[in-house]
């Protein structure tokens, strides 16, 4: 009998110490769980072998505060498929994109009050359309009523290249083909051009072989892209393959845009965006440092992007800081290569971007120069 209950008592305090041991370590976890995702922040960044999951890999490493600031990046489609998930998926709270992202949506997607749900933080980098065609296609105009692919659903080009042969009046049979795929298919004669949005140079065009018959088309017309784009161009020192040397194709340049969600205002995302703009602002110099990428270097923090609002979150941060932190590390130095350039000249916005450009290509064939 007495064994039987010095038994019966063991099993009941050992039950007893299991029970506060396993809620003991419940409320340990919960805490650990509150304090891990008290100051995270959601972020869509784009296929694998683009710049955007570079541009956040480079963010979340430059802000990562551990468990007072966490960026969560994840690899997502593209420009225009971030903007849905940054209007509907729960957890994100900034993405990259590109401007003339909110045209789309607004003309063909019929999104109401986009620029009261989304805004931007800052202007990033420009990409560049390239449009590759089979050597019989000359012109944009050749391609009315042809097969072109615009790469997969939910990438850059499918959003932009809607927006260029609609606004050229020039309609065409769109097909959404994988990139590696829709090379190929290029190659055979199966459709008659394909559609890139991306930074040049990129090694999806410069392997192209020279005796391929592929060529790059000009972009004509520029006045009427104004609104949402910027000059571009292609050269023979981007691609030697596919430009002859000294020769230049015209075409059109994308703003990057790092676009948020407008939460409201002094709520749990609100407040989180909040940190991440104060940090991301205040840190910015970090990005134009080597290793990062050097199209950071291309940035003005103070740039406006056409259509777009800017967020009050980084209204407020970009206020903070110099004028020259504002503009970036740059400034200076773009404002001599102007004047030695141009003589005291004045340009309008379309050839200072223009020359921007070609400021960004000079410095960096200065930096390799032994």
């Amino acid at each position: 009998m007495l064994r039987r209950f010095i038994i019966l008592t063991l099993l009941i305090f050992s039950s007893s110490t299991f029970a506060t041991a396993q809620t003991s370590t419940n409320e340990s976890e919960n805490a650990i769980r509150n304090r891990r995702n008290a100051w995270t922040i959601g972020m869509a960044s784009g296929q694998l072998e683009g710049l955007y999951p570079r541009f956040a890999a480079e963010i979340a490493r430059v802000l990562d505060d551990g468990d007072n600031l966490r960026i969560l990046p994840y690899l997502a489609y593209g420009a225009a498929s971030n903007i849905e998930d940054l209007l509907y998926l729960r957890g994100i709270d900034i993405a990259f994109t590109q401007s003339d992202a909110l045209e789309y949506f607004k003309t063909e997607r019929k999104v109401r009050n986009l620029p009261g749900r989304i805004s931007y933080l800052m202007r990033l980098y420009t990409t560049e359309v390239h449009i590759l065609a089979t050597a019989d296609i000359k012109t944009l105009e050749d391609l009315r009523g042809k097969k072109v692919s615009f790469g997969p659903p939910g990438n850059s080009a499918a959003l932009t290249g809607q927006i260029i042969f609609e606004r050229l009046a020039i309609p065409i049979d769109a097909k959404l083909i994988d990139h590696t795929q829709g090379l190929e298919q290029l190659r055979h004669g199966e459709i008659s051009a394909l559609v890139r949005v991306v930074g040049k140079p990129v090694d999806y065009f410069t392997k192209i072989a020279p005796d391929s018959g592929l060529h790059f088309l000009t972009i004509p017309g520029k006045q009427v892209f104004n609104d949402l784009y910027s000059y571009g161009e292609l050269t023979g020192d981007d691609y030697p393959t596919l430009v002859r040397k000294g020769e230049t194709i015209d075409t059109i340049a994308v703003p990057t845009v790092l676009a948020v969600f407008n939460w409201p205002r002094n709520s749990d995302r609100w407040q989180r965006l909040q940190k991440f703009t104060n940090a991301m602002f205040a840190k910015f110099d970090r990005f134009q440092q080597p290793p990062f990428h050097p199209k950071w270097r291309e940035v003005n923090l103070a740039a406006d992007v056409p259509g777009w609002t800017r967020s009050p979150l980084a209204d407020a941060a970009l206020k903070s800081l110099t004028p020259e932190a504002q503009a970036g590390s740059d400034s200076k130095a773009f404002e001599d290569f102007l004047r030695a350039t141009q003589g005291g000249k004045s340009v309008n916005s379309a050839q200072r971007e223009k020359l921007f450009r070609e400021f960004i290509s000079w410095r960096a064939q200065q930096s390799v120069r032994p």
